[in-house]
């Protein structure tokens, strides 16, 4: 079955909707000694280069503690309890949509280092806005500038 000329230059909003991604993440809010735990992206991956919470792409059957236990072993080689959900934003970005799921995680064992990442570091309130992270951290990276309770 071919297309018109029309549907080929303007596809239904159905078929746009479809061609929009939806990418589920976990992510960790882990303190230490009053620092937060961070990482940077590597060069060569989307938003290659700037500062994020350590965590990764749910995958298929995963619950979303599963996949954070998973890619922080993954990512960073070390052991992490995954607690309460601190906040859950979804963003859209040009080429996909973004679900993150914040949790508060407690560090268990082995030093996090970068594996799958580019660095990684453990940064103080103050420091926070040294870092550019990507857009969809935004609200999130506001809640935790003005806790000050996070920090203690």
């Amino acid at each position: 079955m071919s297309q018109s000329r029309d549907e080929a230059q303007h596809p239904s909003a159905e078929k746009r909707a479809d061609a929009v991604r939806v990418i589920e993440v976990s992510a960790a809010i882990v303190f230490r000694d009053r620092r937060l735990l961070i990482t940077q992206r590597r060069p060569q991956d989307h938003l290659g280069g700037l500062w994020e919470f350590p965590g990764g792409k749910r995958e298929s059957g995963e619950t979303f503690e599963e996949c954070l236990r998973r890619e922080l072993r993954e990512e960073l080689g070390a052991e992490f309890e995954v607690g309460a959900l601190f906040d859950e934003v979804t963003h859209a970005y040009p080429e996909k949509t973004v679900r993150l799921k914040f949790y508060f995680c407690r560090w268990l064992q082995q030093e996090p280092r970068p594996l799958h990442c580019h660095a990684v570091g453990w940064i103080t309130r103050d420091e926070l806005i040294r870092y550019e992270f990507p857009a969809a951290d935004a609200t999130l990276l506001e809640k935790l500038r003005a806790d000050l309770a996070l920090w203690q």
